[in-house]
């Protein structure tokens, strides 16, 4: 098994000349076995990169790996739920699992299946058109970590979810995460409610990386200071705004901050918040094998 799940060399996709470039010059590198949240604002091309994991799409230009070869040979040990989580409407939500036990029989997990299915309560003989849309998501769920996958690919999985269904499924998808050691890399736009469920992150903005990278290493990285306005001269400011006196910032400290600043880590949607408001702001790539050499080299090993 290969211990990277994805990794990107220039991707880029275009859509023809009129829609333009969805995603343009995308590095990063996700280790295996992380939970990773895709982040950033409709358009952004977080569904293309996911689309691009999955083997539907080929890269316009540069390159996407998936667990060590290509999307299309890695597609066996890869699971997808798209946005819109397309079933076939006229079968029961039995027929449902049955056929994905029919698509995948070397790796179906059938009591994994209907457990996501038993805990929301489904009738097994209902129409797949008769169900609501948090209903439908719950099948789609089943079927993919049915499929017992290495990587799970889920785009806005939640989206139609009430409160209650989606802590329960997140639930269900970070416990299976954590007993099988699950790649799982999910797009949302609910970032605070990602915060205790993710570990490492994936900030696109207008179709570029903008922050990748473990979360605690992200957050480490960047302080939110308030105080005195004053000079942040030889500071990376990824966004700072000043009310009368008072000054709030985010900044990338580059040495000891000078002055009587309050500071503080930030949440992770503040960070995200910050970055997105401020497009000008230089992104950040951290590697886990960079933070693992260096620290080997600190220690003298």
């Amino acid at each position: 098994m290969s211990d990277t799940a994805m990794e990107a060399a220039g991707l880029g996709k275009r859509f023809g000349r009129r829609k333009g470039w969805a995603l343009r010059e995308c590095a990063f590198r996700l280790p295996a076995g992380r939970v990773c949240a895709v982040v950033g604002p409709n358009g952004a091309g977080k569904s293309t990169l996911l689309a691009h994991a999955a083997g539907l799409l080929r890269p316009t230009e540069g390159t996407l790996g998936v667990l060590g070869t290509s999307p299309a040979a890695a597609r066996e040990r890869v699971a997808y739920v798209a946005q819109d989580k397309p079933l076939h409407t006229h079968l029961t939500v039995a027929e449902t699992l049955r056929l994905g036990q029919e698509l995948n029989p070397r790796r179906w997990d059938r009591a994994v299946a209907e457990g996501v299915v038993a805990d929301g309560a489904l009738d097994p003989d209902a129409k797949i058109r008769t169900l609501s849309g948090g209903q439908r998501t719950r099948v789609a769920l089943a079927l993919a970590l049915g499929k017992r996958p290495e990587l799970l690919l889920l785009d806005e999985p939640m989206a139609d979810l009430d409160p209650l269904a989606r802590h329960e499924l997140m639930g269900t998808l970070m416990a299976d995460a954590a007993e099988n050691g699950t790649t799982v890399v999910m797009s949302s736009h609910v970032v605070a409610e990602l915060e205790g469920s993710c570990d490492h992150v994936l900030l696109l903005g207008a179709g570029r990386v903008r922050l990748s990278g473990p979360l605690d290493d992200l957050l480490a990285a960047h302080t939110l200071i308030t105080g005195p306005a004053a000079d942040l001269d030889g500071h990376t400011v990824i966004e700072s705004r000043t009310t009368g006196r008072q000054t709030t910032a985010l900044v990338r400290a580059g040495g000891r901050l000078a002055g009587t600043w309050q500071s503080v880590t930030p949440t992770l949607e503040e960070l995200v918040l910050a970055h997105l408001r401020s497009p000008e702001a230089p992104p950040l790539h951290i590697d886990e094998t960079d933070l693992a050499t260096s620290a080997s080299t600190e220690a003298g090993v």
